[in-house]
C-alpha cells in the first residue's frame, strides 16, 4: 500500500486505527470517564453558555473526512481514512478559545532547593509553624533596621492629649459676634489669581502608540477536539510570542509543566485544520476524569453532570498548563 504525500507510517496507522474503532454510542463517563460524541456536543455547550470565550467552530470543509480512493498513474492506488466526522455536527467539530494569556514561563514557578521549607517551633510549646522559602536571600536584608518594640506607657491618653493641644491658640470668635462686612467675596479672590495646569506626577505619560499602554506578553489560541479513539476531549496548543509571531515548539514546552513536556505533549497534526499544533496526549484523560469525578463524589459533592465534565476537564488540564489563564468557569458545579 502506497501512501499520500506528506504523511508518515505512523499517521497512517493511526488515522486507520482511530477509523476502525467503533464508535462509543452508550454513556459510560461515570464508570470509566469516557465520552459519546453526543455527550461531548452537550459539555461543549454547556462550557460556551457557561465561558463565552469559548466558542464552537466547524474547522475547515477539506478536513470533513470521507473514506477516499486516489487513482494515480500506473493504476496505484492510493488508501487513506479520510472519513467523515459526520457524528459531530457540522458547525461543531471543536471548541476554541483565543489569544489566552500567557504572563510568564513555568521556569518561574518551579520549586527550587532555596525554597525549602523549615518547621519552626513554636516558643510557647504549641503546634509548628512552616517557614516557607528559607534557602532565599532578600536583597538589602542586612541594612535593614530592625523594628523596636512598643513600650507601654503610663498613660497614652493623657500624652495624646498634650500632643494635641495646640500651643498659644487663640479663641475663636462667637458667631454672633461676626462681622459679615469683612469675609471677602470668593468670586475678587478668584479673579486675582491667575489659575494655571499643573502636571500631575502620577498622571500615565501619553504617547502616540497606544499599545504602549499594554503588557504585552504570550498568548495562546487553545482548541479541544473529540478524540474517537479514545473517546475523550483532546487539547491543542497554537502560540504566540509578545509581538504575535507564532511561537516554535521549544517554545511552547517552556509553557507547559516539565512533568508532560515531551512526553505527553507532542507535535501532531490538528484534525480539523491544517496545522501542526502542541497537543495533550488523551491517553490517561479518561483514567484521570474518572477518578476526579469519584473524589467529586466521595468528598460529598454533588454527582457530576455529563453536561459539567469539560468544566472539570479543563481544571484537570490546569496542572499540564499552570500559567497559562483559560479557565473562568468558577466552580461551574
Amino acid at each position: 500500500m502506497e501512501y499520500v504525500e506528506g504523511t508518515t507510517a505512523l499517521r497512517v496507522f493511526r488515522e486507520w486505527r482511530e477509523y476502525l474503532n467503533p464508535l462509543l454510542k452508550e454513556s459510560k463517563f461515570k464508570e470509566t470517564g469516557v465520552l459519546t460524541p453526543e455527550e461531548f456536543v452537550l459539555a461543549g455547550d454547556f462550557l460556551v453558555y457557561k465561558c463565552p470565550t469559548w466558542a464552537w467552530s466547524g474547522g475547515l470543509a477539506s478536513k470533513r473526512k470521507v473514506i477516499r480512493w486516489c487513482l494515480r498513474p500506473f493504476n496505484t492506488f492510493h488508501l487513506m481514512p479520510h472519513y467523515r466526522q459526520d457524528y459531530l455536527p457540522a458547525d461543531k467539530q471543536y471548541l476554541i478559545t483565543r489569544n489566552v494569556p500567557c504572563l510568564k514561563r513555568v521556569a518561574a514557578m518551579e520549586y527550587r532547593d532555596a525554597d525549602e521549607d523549615e518547621a519552626i517551633d513554636d516558643e510557647m510549646g504549641e503546634d509548628q509553624w512552616v517557614a516557607t522559602h528559607k534557602g532565599r536571600v532578600i536583597v538589602g536584608s542586612s541594612d535593614a533596621e530592625q523594628v523596636r518594640d512598643i513600650e507601654d506607657e503610663e498613660e497614652p491618653a493623657a500624652a495624646a492629649a498634650e500632643v494635641a493641644k495646640p500651643k498659644d491658640a487663640e479663641t475663636l470668635p462667637e458667631i454672633d459676634n461676626l462681622n459679615l462686612d469683612d469675609i471677602p467675596d470668593m468670586d475678587e479672590e478668584l479673579e486675582l489669581v491667575e489659575m494655571e495646569d499643573e502636571e500631575d506626577p502620577a498622571a500615565m505619560a501619553t504617547s502616540d502608540n497606544d499599545t504602549d499602554r499594554f503588557v504585552k506578553t504570550r498568548t495562546y489560541d487553545i482548541s479541544i477536539t473529540y478524540d474517537k479513539y479514545y473517546q475523550t476531549p483532546r487539547l491543542f496548543l497554537f502560540g504566540y510570542d509578545e509581538n504575535r509571531k507564532p511561537l516554535a515548539p521549544q517554545q511552547i514546552f517552556q509553557d507547559i509543566s516539565q512533568d508532560h513536556a515531551k512526553k505527553t505533549v507532542t507535535i501532531e497534526a490538528h484534525p480539523n485544520e491544517s496545522l501542526s499544533l502542541a497537543s495533550i496526549h488523551p491517553c490517561k484523560h479518561g483514567n484521570v476524569m474518572k477518578r476526579l469525578i469519584d473524589q467529586m463524589v466521595e468528598s460529598g459533592k454533588d454527582e457530576l453532570r455529563v453536561d459539567q465534565y469539560l468544566l472539570l476537564f479543563l481544571k484537570f488540564m490546569t496542572s499540564v498548563l499552570p500559567t497559562m489563564e483559560y479557565d473562568y468557569t468558577g466552580d461551574g458545579f
